[in-house]
């Protein structure tokens, strides 16, 4: 049968479908355990919570699914040298967004505090916790993490956005590859050269791979349907991870609005862009995204940009100015049909189940 892959093997679930490890409080425990109930994988993008929040969202999702789910980090969470930027720099980013604050009546917030990275105290949980699947993206865990995940029994699976990332990922010994195509939403997770320069299509990606690694592979990117499951796996994948399709459904985190912006006709257009939170990333595109073009060397580096910006979002949420949010979406947006994960699910794996039987006939 189409699901029975090494990838569905090695994460002991049923149907090789993973929902994509959504950050920023879009993800939910409703929505892991949805996917994970129904024979898939779901996953929690946990790179914003604080030690003991991500114990809490584990033992909510143990007593939500006694299915394998996925809990996923940043390997690196900040662009920061000591975690600041001079007054200099800080000042200069206050004069090129000020228009918009001024747009909306609210003051250019303060200097951001230093910020610590977390991933490190993270890690320890996850340790601790022992989710089935512990995924991550820019980057790779050190040698004695991947080594104690071994020991532990827990999955490991890394996300690469170019043939070398892959590589390095197979070189350190996780267990499955997830390439990331540049039609994914969201952040662009690379880490060997800079996102702008890697920007490959996820089914070029995959066959990429494929030639050159051995380590099973998820296809994510441009993939919500059966179409996109298919042509997947046809060409190599060893299973597909499905990001916007599931963020627009009632069961995930995202705001009413966002949920809607993903079925409405704005949707047809997304730009990769660094001026929401200091890292490339894809959205629908906004007026702010557009009116930055190539002045992306002005703005703060992640995550201090996202500091900066949450005081505009919040404002534009409140006056309804959605031309100045970024709603992450993938470009695959405009073909979502399925509100309700579960309907998502059924749909995908009956659909792909016909699709392979009539290619069998």
């Amino acid at each position: 049968m189409w699901y029975q892959t090494k990838a569905s093997e090695i994460l002991g679930i049923q149907y090789p479908i993973l929902q994509g490890p959504f950050g920023g409080n879009l993800s939910s425990v409703r929505l892991v355990s949805t996917v994970s109930n129904a024979g898939g994988l779901g996953g929690y993008g946990a790179y914003t919570l604080s030690p003991q929040e991500i114990i809490v969202v584990d033992q909510q999702i143990k007593a939500a699914t006694d299915k394998p789910y996925n809990i996923n980090l940043w390997v690196s969470d900040t662009d920061t040298s000591d975690g600041s930027v001079s007054d200099e720099q800080f000042k200069q980013v206050q004069a090129l967004f000020k228009p918009y604050f001024d747009e909306l009546g609210i003051a250019l917030p303060e200097k951001p505090a230093p910020f610590k990275s977390r991933f490190e105290n993270q890690v320890e949980v996850i340790l601790h916790q022992k989710p089935p699947v512990f995924s991550f993206m820019f980057g790779i865990p050190a040698a004695d993490i991947l080594e104690q995940c071994r020991r532990l029994g827990i999955i490991t699976a890394g996300a690469a956005t170019t043939l070398d990332e892959a590589i390095a990922l197979e070189s350190a010994g996780v267990d499955l590859i997830i390439a990331s195509g540049f039609e994914s939403g969201g952040h662009r997770p690379s880490f060997l050269a800079p996102a702008e320069s890697s920007t490959t299509g996820t089914f070029v990606l995959v066959q990429l791979i494929k030639e050159k690694v051995k380590t099973p592979v998820i296809a994510a990117g441009g993939i919500a349907n059966v179409k996109g499951v298919a042509a997947a796996l046809a060409l190599g994948a060893d299973a597909v991870q499905i990001g916007t399709a599931f963020l627009a459904t009632d069961e995930s985190n995202a705001t009413a609005i966002h949920r809607q912006m993903l079925f409405s006709d704005a949707a047809k257009d997304t730009t990769l862009s660094r001026a929401f939170t200091g890292r490339l990333g894809r959205g629908i595109t906004s007026r702010i995204a557009k009116d930055l073009v190539n002045k992306e060397k002005g703005i703060l580096p992640f995550p201090l940009q996202t500091q900066f910006m949450s005081h505009l979002r919040k404002a534009a949420i409140e006056q309804e100015k959605w031309d100045m949010i970024l709603f992450w979406s993938g470009q695959i947006a405009p073909v979502l049909k399925y509100k309700k994960a579960g309907e998502l699910m059924k749909s995908i794996l009956e659909e792909t189940t016909a699709c392979f039987d009539r290619l069998k006939s």
